[in-house]
């Protein structure tokens, strides 16, 4: 639980440094990392809970149906698993999106002066990061984290903010660490012996619903197009 802790406090610290950088070498102001309007908007995030985090849990949950092999908890060590997956994952999921899809994600942008080029590498570049970053080389799961990347980034882009997809991400570690918590699987090893771990098509489930939720976003903003300004 005390290494589980650190790394989670350790990648929540990546929401500072990010600002950090972004300020120092760009001389960009640390707010217009949240999104176009220099802030966090909670009205985002709130409809994005009412409309989008149902469908995603359930997508979610079921996605817990694959074979899980476990092992003997220790009431301690569940209340501390517990108490960590509630209150840090979701910061740690969080602080990923702001240092991928928010500082990497603007930056590599910024590599063209043509938008959508600069959109389109934006997109590949930090979708594979982010996929090689988690230390698998599993067609499943090298999928499920590119199409994950790439649809969290078009999200972005698209509301002109951090916020569904933070809110995507943190319901998805929860979710997964807790749901795993209760069926007592082994999550140390889980996390830990990820480059050995061999994929499944349970894998590509939620694949394929977040390029539904990507869709319908991009339906929902087919008018006004991607959002550039408050």
């Amino acid at each position: 639980p005390v290494n589980f802790a650190a790394a989670m406090l350790g990648l929540g610290l990546l929401i500072p440094w990010s600002m950090v950088i972004q300020r120092v070498l760009y001389g960009v102001r640390a707010p217009s990392l949240h999104s176009v309007a220099q802030q966090f908007r909670f009205g985002m995030l709130g409809r994005g809970l009412l409309v989008l985090a149902p469908l995603w849990a359930v997508t979610v949950t079921l996605a817990l149906t694959g074979a899980v092999e476990r092992i003997a908890w220790t009431t301690v060590d569940l209340v501390a698993y517990l108490l960590i997956i509630v209150l840090l994952v979701p910061l740690a999921a969080a602080a990923e999106e702001y240092a991928y899809r928010g500082l990497m994600f603007r930056v590599i942008g910024s590599w063209t002066r043509n938008p959508t080029v600069g959109l389109v590498i934006g997109v590949a570049i930090t979708s594979v990061v982010f996929a090689l970053s988690h230390g698998t080389l599993d067609p499943y799961f090298l999928t499920w984290y590119v199409v994950l990347g790439a649809s969290l980034a078009i999200l972005v882009w698209r509301t002109g903010g951090i916020e569904l997809a933070v809110l995507l991400h943190a319901v998805l570690n929860t979710l997964g660490l807790l749901g795993a918590l209760v069926l007592h699987a082994d999550i140390p090893t889980l996390i830990n012996a990820r480059p050995e771990t061999q994929g499944s098509p349970v894998v590509l489930i939620p694949a394929a619903m977040i390029i539904v939720i990507t869709a319908g976003v991009w339906a929902s903003t087919r008018r006004s197009g991607a959002v550039t300004s408050a």
